[in-house]
């Protein structure tokens, strides 16, 4: 998928957003579901390390963000808010899963609260594109900002209704779920931009979203990757 998202045409772009009010609509039907009958799971804290889960289109690109951020111990690939279970790349990447590419976060907070970790989530992302960012495209791309408990849920729905304010007609397209598994993705996904740092996709989407993150919360990113 991602090899070949580079050369999608202007038709299919204008058949997209012509497509984008309906599926935001469906998306936020399953969220409001999802909110009423899903009881989330909360991992618990190890070693003074907690956890928190993300999809924010590409996990490439979002798995590297998280990376740079201080307090972030590691990022983690993978695969969460979907049906099925050990779902695979290629499983998922149909979109039939329910699964959207998604990040593990294990983080120290101390050093970084899950509210700033929710601030990176929204300031890394255009957060109005429905069921994808930038030129990953489909509900395996969407947003999804998971809670564990009830402090997280308020944190997120505070976050998002400063933002609407902020935003017109136009409202944040992340789904807020319910955390209840995540599956890690393949070992050759993790740390894949640092791996594969001459990759076309890398080079012309990924480096240039974490570049613009960076620029954005200088603030709050560790030494090594101010530079």
């Amino acid at each position: 998928m991602k090899k070949n998202i580079l050369a999608l045409t202007a038709t299919l772009l204008i058949a997209f957003a012509g497509s984008c009010k309906p599926s935001n609509e469906t998306n936020k039907e399953a969220e409001a579901k999802a909110q009423q009958q899903i009881i989330p799971t909360e991992v618990p804290a190890q070693d003074g390390l907690k956890r928190a889960y993300f999809a924010s289109g590409c996990f490439w690109c979002v798995e590297a963000i998280y990376e740079s951020v201080k307090g972030v111990k590691e990022s983690i690939s993978g695969y969460s808010g979907g049906h099925t279970e050990n779902p695979t790349y290629e499983e998922s990447n149909t979109g039939r899963t329910g699964h959207a590419e998604a990040v593990e976060i294990i983080y120290d907070p101390q050093v970084v609260s899950f509210e700033t970790l929710v601030d990176v989530y929204f300031g890394s992302q255009d957060v109005t594109q429905v069921n994808g960012q930038g030129p990953d495209r489909g509900s395996q791309y969407r947003s999804i900002i998971f809670y564990q408990n009830d402090t997280e849920k308020r944190i997120i729905e505070a976050k998002i209704a400063a933002l609407n304010k902020t935003l017109g007609d136009e409202k944040v397209a992340a789904q807020v779920l319910p955390f209840q598994k995540f599956w890690e993705a393949e070992g050759y996904h993790q740390n894949y931009e640092k791996r594969n740092p001459n990759n076309p996709y890398i080079q012309n989407v990924s480096i240039p979203r974490l570049k613009r993150f960076q620029q954005k919360f200088p603030e709050l990113l560790k030494e090594d990757a101010k530079h």
